[in-house]
């Protein structure tokens, strides 16, 4: 399977957000959305968007059902940093343009920023979105005290449920706090399309993530 390489965008220090997406696209299959790195201190959920980038490149069985596109880094400023936020110290996971925004703390690690969609990362991906018009999003996180969850928003809890029986981790509509501004809630809930954000164990190796998750991922090629 071919990956065509692109830059979807820019972060506030202007190193490029990039994509991969298998090609030629087809038409009449899903487009499944894997997007990586968010918070830039959560490095699990990039490296396993790398991973399965390259099992894309070498014909993984069954993913050829669907379309995929992959972003491994969403925040690439934070990510240099090993820091949560980007470089205007925003949470990019509560800037997203919700009917439940707020601005939030701006010492707090979760400040959403002065105004939604105020930072070129977030609008880089709600361009791609809109886009590509994705059938199913995953983004992926990571959490602590044993929290990992396949937490769904929108039309998603069937899918949830199928990489549970992967993962095995819990299905959950929650991760237990408010989440304003965040991208499920835009994606999954205002936008109406699949969307779940796989929380993987902070605690567990990079290789113990992608051993637990790969199978899961390729089973939303499913029909």
């Amino acid at each position: 399977m071919l990956l065509r390489k692109s830059v979807v965008g820019r972060s506030v220090e202007h190193r490029p957000l990039r994509a991969m997406r298998t090609w030629p696209p087809c038409r009449g299959k899903s487009m499944i959305l894997l997007l990586g790195g968010f918070h830039g201190d959560e490095p699990k959920g990039v490296r396993v968007c790398e991973r399965f980038a390259e099992l894309l490149s070498g014909d993984a069985p069954g993913a050829g059902n669907a379309n995929w596109i992959i972003v491994p880094l969403v925040n690439p400023d934070g990510f240099e940093r090993r820091n949560r936020r980007n470089a205007n110290g925003i949470d990019l996971n509560r800037n997203f343009p919700t009917q439940n925004w707020v601005r939030g703390n701006k010492r707090s690690r979760m400040f959403g920023g002065e105004k939604p969609a105020s930072e070129p990362e977030t609008r880089a991906i709600v361009r791609l979105v809109e886009r590509c018009r994705p059938t199913v999003i995953v983004t992926l996180h990571s959490i602590g005290r044993k929290r990992f969850c396949n937490n769904f928003d929108g039309p998603a809890r069937r899918l949830a449920k199928r990489m549970s029986d992967y993962n095995r981790y819990p299905v959950t509509t929650s991760i237990g706090y408010p989440t304003p501004g965040s991208f499920g809630t835009w994606a999954g809930i205002e936008k109406k399309i699949p969307t779940i954000t796989l929380e993987l164990p902070s605690l567990h190796s990079n290789k113990r993530c992608w051993t637990d998750n790969h199978k899961a991922l390729l089973s939303l090629a499913l029909r």
